[in-house]
C-alpha cells in the first residue's frame, strides 16, 4: 500500500462526511464537492491551507505531531481513526517478512484449557492460526480449511454460507473490513496482506464497497448474533479480543455468553457434541 495515497484518500473522505453545520459553519449554499473544503479544515484546525494541503498531499514527514492533532480535532476523528492516521503519518519499522503459520505448543494448550468458551488465534493478516474443539463446532472445521483461504476476509467475504451463519452479516463484513484496513495502516509493505486486499477487491463487490468507506477498527470487543441449527437457532454472544502469545500482530478472539442464557446451554450442549471432522459432526458454519 502506498501510504501517501492512503493517507490523502483518507483524509478526504473524512473531510467528505462533514458538514458546515456540523463544525459550527454557516452553509452558503450548493457546493462543488460532498463535505467541507480544504480551507475549511484548515481554518478549524487553525494551521495553514498550505500546512493542510500539505498533509493530504501525503507529505507527513513536514508535518508536526501538533499540526496532526489539530486535524483529528477538525475532523472529528474517533479515537480508532486517529490512531490509524498516526499510522500512516509516522510509520513504524517493522520487519515485514513473510507470515509464519507456527504456533507454540503452550498457545495450543492455553485455548483447549478453554474446553466450555469458544476461541481461536488470529494472526497477521487476519490468518487463523489456531482454534479450540468447541470454535471448530461453532463456526468451522478449521483443520479442513487451507490456510490460504483461512483468513477473516475469506471466510467473511467469499464463502457463501457466512451470509447465513451472521444475523447481521453486514455488521460483520464492515468490522472485517476495518480490521484488514487498520492492518494495513500498521504494515503498508506487507505482500501477504497487500495480496489478500487485491483479491478480495477482484472477487468480492461488497468488498470493494466497504473498503473504499474507509472504516478503520475502533473496538477489542462486542457481541454477535449467529444462526444455528435445532434445538439451538440462534447464539447471542460477547467476544473479546485479548493480547496472550507476546505478538503484537496476534490476538485470540475469546466468545462467551452470559451463565444460564439460552446460548450458554447450547455452548453446554455443542460441548458434547461429535468431533469436527467425523462423521456424525455437522458444522454450525463458517468464521
Amino acid at each position: 500500500m502506498n501510504t501517501s495515497d492512503a493517507l490523502r484518500d483518507f483524509l478526504i473522505s473524512r473531510r467528505a462526511r462533514l458538514r458546515p453545520c456540523d463544525v459550527g459553519l454557516p452553509d452558503h449554499g450548493t457546493r462543488r464537492v460532498r463535505g467541507l473544503r480544504r480551507e475549511e479544515i484548515a481554518a478549524l484546525a487553525a494551521v495553514s491551507v498550505e500546512h493542510y494541503k500539505r498533509l493530504e498531499r501525503g507529505q507527513a514527514s513536514r508535518v508536526s505531531d501538533a499540526v496532526l492533532d489539530a486535524v483529528a480535532d477538525a475532523l472529528r476523528l474517533s479515537a480508532g481513526e486517529r490512531r490509524y492516521l498516526r499510522s500512516l503519518a509516522r510509520p513504524a519499522t517493522v520487519p515485514e517478512g513473510g507470515r509464519s503459520d507456527g504456533v507454540r505448543p503452550s498457545v495450543q494448550h492455553l485455548l483447549d484449557a478453554m474446553p466450555a468458551t469458544p476461541a481461536y488465534l488470529v494472526g497477521r493478516g487476519g490468518v487463523v492460526l489456531a482454534w479450540n474443539r468447541l470454535a471448530s463446532v461453532v463456526f468451522a472445521d478449521f483443520a479442513g480449511i487451507p490456510v490460504a483461504r483461512r483468513t477473516v476476509g475469506r471466510l467473511v467475504f467469499t464463502d457463501p454460507h457466512a451470509r447465513w451463519l451472521y444475523v447481521d452479516w453486514e455488521a460483520k463484513a464492515r468490522e472485517a473490513v476495518a480490521y484488514l484496513r487498520t492492518e494495513t495502516g500498521k504494515r503498508p509493505q506487507d505482500p501477504h496482506l497487500a495480496r489478500e486486499i487485491a483479491d478480495l477487491t477482484r472477487d468480492s463487490a461488497e468488498f470493494r464497497r466497504l473498503w473504499a468507506e474507509q472504516h478503520v477498527l475502533e473496538t477489542t470487543h462486542s457481541t454477535v448474533v449467529l444462526r444455528g441449527h435445532p434445538p439451538h437457532e440462534r447464539l447471542e454472544f460477547s467476544w473479546e479480543a485479548l493480547q496472550m502469545t507476546g505478538d503484537p500482530d496476534e490476538v485470540v478472539l475469546v466468545y462467551t455468553a452470559p451463565p444460564g442464557s439460552p446460548s450458554a446451554i447450547a455452548l453446554r450442549d455443542m460441548t458434547a457434541a461429535p468431533r469436527p471432522g467425523s462423521p456424525a459432526h455437522r458444522p454450525q458454519g463458517v468464521f
